[in-house]
């Protein structure tokens, strides 16, 4: 299965013991996800993060209603967790979410692998609207993070 890597560095102007928790409410998900997909977390609260918890949500992808089920597979609090789609819209997702103490502040890394459904068609449908709506989707998350978190000027990404 082909699949494409997008890898994501924010660094944010708060301490990890601030933003971790607010990325642990799976319902804060929600406010990090563009209105057009028309998100919502289905789950009833509360919602214990855990590794092997299970979160369901509803959304809409071009119009078409879609359920998604994700697996929150490591959980490792307050450094990283992952989670995985077991139901929804791509045919893999697998998005893991670390965070870094840096220079006073936390450097969020989203580093995620999915592919496209469509068969045959896959390497067109993930050209023409996957990767465009990925990176959409991402420029928003951050967007958002920054407008709840502060902006500042950002350290050089850590050497790794």
């Amino acid at each position: 299965m082909s699949e494409t890597v997008l890898k994501r560095e924010l660094w944010l102007p708060r301490p990890r013991s601030e933003v971790f928790p607010f990325f642990a409410n799976a319902r804060n998900l929600q406010r990090l996800t563009p209105s057009w997909l028309v998100f919502e977390v289905l789950t009833p609260e509360p919602i214990e993060m855990r590794a092997g918890t299970l979160i369901d949500y509803r959304l809409r992808v071009h119009g078409l209603p879609l359920r998604w089920r994700t697996e929150i597979e490591v959980w490792e609090p307050p450094f990283r967790f992952v989670d995985r789609q077991l139901r929804g819209p791509y045919r893999l997702w697998h998005h893991t979410h670390e965070f870094h103490e840096q220079e006073g502040g936390t450097r969020c890394v989203d580093v995620v692998r999915y592919a496209a459904r469509g068969g045959l068609l896959r390497p067109l449908i993930e050209a023409l609207f996957v990767r465009r709506d990925v990176d959409r989707i991402f420029a928003f998350r951050e967007e958002s993070l920054r407008g709840l978190f502060g902006s500042s000027t950002p350290p050089e990404p850590a050497r790794t």
